[in-house]
């Protein structure tokens, strides 16, 4: 291609050189070489301009093709750049199914990057993820639709992670049923969250009207007043019954909410906590929520999986003080991973019952389709 068009150039110059032949025939050498130097000079500076304007083509075109190549390679940097997820988790059955991804991103094994804070009470990081200072929240169920409708929208629940992990435990041996609690005074955590709430349809459903129920703010403030005095009664989550019942061997597990729930035949199923994203950082990270997924799901495997393993981390981040009641605690803390329809069904029904008993247990209303993630 590029002969061809050194060759067009060079055309009228070869015509110009047979013309001036043909007119001087024979002429003197001193005039032949003058002409072909002459000639010579016009095609080496002819050639010449043509190199320059060839490689000038090339350049440019070269150039053009760098700069949509880096503009391709910047845009791909965008998409792909990494970002930290700021991950909030409550000290208990939640963050024992995230030990091992916390675990991994410390390694640099874990597939995204996460800045991990672990809390004793869901007020505080329900603040922190409406104020912004959280990407990712793992929250007890219905705070999560409380959040939907106080901030406009702007929580989306990702996955379900972790079924019931609440029991009554006492070492009142008269307790059996929820039925029993008819006259006793409980103590609980969460007030305003999971418990409260369940703990109140359970009762209202049984006919229980004079259960007296007073709220702690701690569940190892609860275990400390149950080893002083086991005949108290007490609405404790995994893996606070273990620590309990291993601290003091007069307490019992007398009956779990999850199986009373179930009792009802109700059509719902009774959950715990569920994982929320802010809608704004889903829409600008949706990768990072989906790595989060895989991520979030492999963990929560293997703390069902790999349970001296797992053990052992949730004592190394300080959730449990011994390996072996770890170990025990772990088979009985609920830790799932349920997303997509059947995230949605199984949440969506147990919001309906907690809306029907009492609005304000899910924020007034219940949450639209767009409070449930369905991941692409």
């Amino acid at each position: 291609m590029r002969e061809s068009t050194i060759f067009q150039k060079l055309l009228p110059v070869i015509l110009v050189l047979f013309l001036v032949a043909a007119l001087t025939g024979c002429g003197k050498k001193s005039d032949e070489k003058k002409a072909g130097d002459t000639a010579a000079e016009t095609v080496t500076e002819t050639v010449s301009e043509a190199d320059t304007e060839d490689a000038g083509t090339e350049d440019a075109e070269a150039a053009e093709d760098r700069t949509a190549e880096e503009q391709t390679e910047a845009a791909v940097e965008t998409d792909e750049d990494p970002v930290t997820v700021r991950v909030g988790s409550l000290k208990g059955p939640t963050t024992m199914g995230l030990v091992n991804l916390m675990l991994n991103a410390e390694e640099g094994s874990a597939e995204g990057l996460y800045d991990f804070r672990m809390e004793t009470q869901p007020d505080v990081i329900v603040s922190a993820f409406a104020g912004g200072e959280l990407d990712i929240a793992l929250i007890p169920a219905n705070l999560a639709s409380v959040l939907y409708n106080k901030t406009s929208g702007n929580a989306e629940v990702i996955c379900i992670n972790t079924l019931g992990v609440l029991y009554c435990v006492t070492g009142d041996d008269s307790i059996h049923s929820i039925k029993d609690l008819s006259g006793k005074t409980v103590l609980s955590t969460g007030q305003g969250a999971t418990p409260e709430y369940a703990l109140n349809y359970l009762l209202k459903e049984n006919g229980v009207t004079d259960c007296n129920v007073e709220f702690k703010s701690e569940a190892t403030e609860i275990a400390a007043l149950l080893q002083e005095d086991p005949d108290q009664v007490a609405i404790l989550p995994q893996p606070f019954v273990t620590v309990a019942e291993m601290q003091n061997d007069q307490l019992t597990t007398a009956f779990s909410l999850t199986d009373e729930w179930d009792a009802l035949g109700n059509d719902s199923q009774f959950l715990t906590g569920v994982t929320v994203v802010r809608k704004e950082f889903l829409e600008q990270h949706r990768a990072a929520v989906e790595i989060f997924l895989r991520d979030a799901e492999k963990s929560a495997s293997r703390a069902v999986n790999d349970v001296p393993g797992t053990a052992e981390l949730v004592v190394k981040y300080g959730i449990i003080e011994k390996d072996a009641v770890a170990s025990k605690a772990l088979p009985e803390c609920g830790i799932c991973h349920i997303t997509g329809e059947e995230m949605k069904k199984a949440l969506g029904g147990y919001l309906q019952v907690l809306f029907e008993q009492d609005a304000k247990a899910v924020g007034g209303s219940l949450p639209a389709d767009d409070f449930y993630y369905m991941s692409e």
